[in-house]
């Protein structure tokens, strides 16, 4: 059988590297440790990238599949490091870059019935092998809000709505995605429920009145909470309010660097 030509291989003479190059929503089981110590089985959108130097015509795509599949069964937040040193090898390339977005689980007990339901919370591992290492772990996180200004000037009630609180953070030392959620939760109004009974419903609604909160103020609440956290070294908050009564959703944003 007559060998196939290699048309990736072949030279490009327009002299343009590109920075990322590869294959993206793969959808794909992973496992990830929760606190528990049990192995949550889920499934990821996965995302694989290389950077390809100016005088190769193309990457191969085939190969990123390949480094998936060796690791079926194994991809965690532990094989990270690993199958990112497969891919650089596999595809000859200086930069690899892993994205993982996946649902997590978290059982929940409503706060006067002891009602349990599982929660679902939107997460991400980012992974980045060049010269050196770098691990992003991100989460968004649903939670109510109530506006201080509508129960100021209201005569009966204020208006709430859901609000979405996304963090992605680096970390010198180890953090569970239940105790980031834990910590987020902290900062709104009120937490979100999967499962509540009409007392649990009560006290819920009776917290997130006293306790209002602009998108500003959870923001801020959420960096406060995080910057006492030795072990975390960066992260970016972001918070959307899906307004209730007006068209329009409120939003901020805030990074934080460690100070050195």
């Amino acid at each position: 059988m007559a060998e196939m030509p290699d048309l990736q291989q072949s030279p490009d003479t327009r002299n343009v590297a590109i920075d990322k190059v590869g294959v993206k929503n793969i959808r794909y089981p992973i496992v990830v440790s929760d606190k528990s110590k049990v192995r949550q089985h889920t499934v990821a959108r996965v995302n694989m990238y290389v950077d390809l130097p100016h005088h190769f015509k193309g990457t191969h795509m085939s190969r990123f599949i390949e480094v998936l599949n060796l690791y079926h069964g194994e991809i965690s937040i532990e094989s990270l490091d690993t199958i990112l040193h497969e891919m650089k090898k596999r595809l000859e390339a200086s930069r690899a870059y892993l994205e993982l977005d996946f649902p997590y689980f978290i059982e929940k007990t409503a706060p006067v019935s002891g009602a349990v339901g599982l929660m679902e919370y939107q997460c991400r591992m980012l992974g980045i092998l060049g010269e050196k290492q770098d691990f992003v772990l991100g989460v968004t996180v649903p939670v109510t809000s109530l506006c201080p200004c509508s129960r100021e000037i209201s005569a009966r009630g204020a208006h709430n709505q859901r609000s979405l609180i996304s963090v992605q953070i680096r970390y010198r030392d180890h953090v569970w995605i239940e105790d980031l959620v834990g910590w987020l939760e902290e900062c709104a109004s009120a937490p979100v429920y999967s499962l509540l009974k009409r007392e649990d419903e009560k006290a819920v609604t009776e917290q997130a009145y006293d306790n209002p909160m602009f998108v500003e103020d959870i923001v801020r609440a959420v960096t406060v909470r995080l910057s006492s956290i030795a072990r975390i070294t960066w992260f970016q908050v972001e918070c959307e309010n899906f307004e209730s009564i007006h068209n329009h959703s409120a939003y901020a944003l805030v990074e934080h660097r460690e100070q050195r």
